[in-house]
């Protein structure tokens, strides 16, 4: 098969569309492979910054996509005609849900579209955003079909769930083993032949569709479980019982359990929606989906038991919600990441604003809100002095940054509200802290 030969020769040209958080780091990895690689992504100005040697994501620095551009082997663009050229694309654009928490694959669809308008015989096209099992033979193969060339004999089509983890470092995209299942079996050979030059382990499955189901998995998996830990916090805390040295305990056992670990709520791209694709999918098959929904309902309401918190310390000390000064201590959705997707810290500004609350907040890695489809806020990072949290009536921690120093800001505030168990190793003015 000439594809697979290209393959092992780095002769093939590599395509990736959508250059964020899962198709940079993919970029990098064919790139110092030995592949030509060409992104592509509707955002000018992150062609744009990329083309002049510069990153937008923390964890790749400009200093490699420099390196990157000075090689030859990567460039960026905008102009999708340029996909007639290439031999393997990688899709990984956004799967978010609608207002209806129903998927929205308008991302997946536009970029297959354009895929489709350059497929020629001999590529292969791989779809990496997370999605519900049967998009890739329902949706995708029909449209690239419909040209005419068919899946398994003209073109390959396959399936390769995003495993990234931010700012974890001990893994990216590199060593974490990657599942891949083939439309067919021509697609599934081709595909992990691909990725085989780029990550130690690849994990072939049987079809598209269990590796569409893999995923899911694995953060419905993280979901449900996150919301029982929330659901024990609620119920704890009336119990007068710290959940965090529950769970301290309970991890000591060896075997049978593993820790999760309570919070605002949920964020970022995977968590907070992907489970959702599932139960969507699961009533055309009339099969309720009760875990994955009670789970959704938990761990939304979580930034409404924060603001109640909030509300709660500032009434034992005389002071009314409505009005009051509060800081919020990071925006991103998880500790020391500069991504701030689906973040639980944007509602609880939110809900705290619609309250009447004077909103500021503090993160050393987002110093400004962007736009997104349903939050427009508008705020950008304020200097964290001493001044700010003296003249703020209480302080709420949303996101555990490691570059806040704690004991220092438990020493200004007059109210801590901590929702992530950071103050734990605050030994003075501890009445100051409520956990939340």
């Amino acid at each position: 098969m000439e594809l697979l030969r290209k393959i092992d020769s780095l002769e093939a040209k590599i395509g990736v569309i959508g250059l964020g958080y899962v198709g940079l780091p993919l970029v990098r990895e064919f790139a110092k492979a030995g592949f030509r690689v060409t992104g592509f992504d509707i955002d000018a100005e992150k062609v744009a910054k990329l083309n002049r040697g510069e990153s937008y994501i923390k964890h790749i620095p400009s200093s490699l996509v420099q390196s990157l551009r000075a090689s030859g082997r990567f460039e960026a663009t905008a102009d999708y005609s340029h996909l007639a050229q290439i031999d393997c694309v990688i899709i990984c654009v956004p799967t978010p849900l609608d207002k209806m928490r129903e998927p929205d694959l308008s991302y997946v669809v536009a970029s297959i579209k354009s895929v489709a308008a350059g497929l020629h015989k001999g590529k292969l096209v791989v779809l990496e955003s997370t999605t519900y099992p049967g998009t890739t033979d329902e949706i995708a193969k029909p449209i690239l079909e419909a040209g005419g060339l068919v899946c398994g004999r003209d073109f390959y089509l396959a399936f390769s769930p995003e495993r990234e983890d931010p700012g974890n470092p001990k893994f990216s995209t590199g060593n974490i083993p990657k599942v891949v299942g083939g439309v067919d079996e021509a697609s599934g050979r081709v595909a992990q032949a691909l990725y085989a030059k780029i990550v130690t382990q690849v994990i072939p499955v049987s079809n598209a569709r269990v590796a569409e189901a893999t995923k899911i998995l694995e953060n419905i998996y993280r979901c449900v479980n996150i919301a029982l830990v929330n659901e024990l916090k609620v119920l704890f805390d009336r119990m007068g019982i710290d959940v965090w040295e529950v769970i301290e305990a309970a991890k000591t056992k060896p075997f049978g359990f593993q820790a999760f670990y309570p919070g605002p709520g949920l964020g970022g791209h995977c968590i907070p929606i992907d489970p959702f694709y599932l139960s969507w999918k699961a009533r055309q098959f009339e099969i309720p989906t009760r875990f994955i929904e009670l789970a959704g309902e938990i761990n939304a309401s979580m930034p409404d038991y924060v603001v109640n918190k909030v509300a709660d310390a500032l009434n034992a000390a005389g002071k009314a919600l409505k009005g009051a000064k509060i800081l919020v201590l990071g925006a991103a959705y998880k500790r020391d990441v500069d991504d701030h997707r689906e973040s639980p810290s944007i509602v609880i500004i939110e809900k705290l604003q619609a309250k009447g609350a004077d909103v500021a907040y503090n993160d050393p890695h987002i110093p400004r809100f962007a736009r997104q489809r349903e939050h427009h806020l508008t705020l950008e990072s304020s200097p964290l002095t001493k001044e700010l949290l003296q003249s703020r009536d209480a302080v709420v921690i949303a996101t555990d940054h490691t570059a806040y120093d704690y004991e220092w800001i438990v020493e200004n505030s007059s109210i801590v509200v901590d929702s992530r168990n950071a103050t734990k190793g605050v030994k003075k003015n501890r009445e100051r802290i409520l956990k939340a």
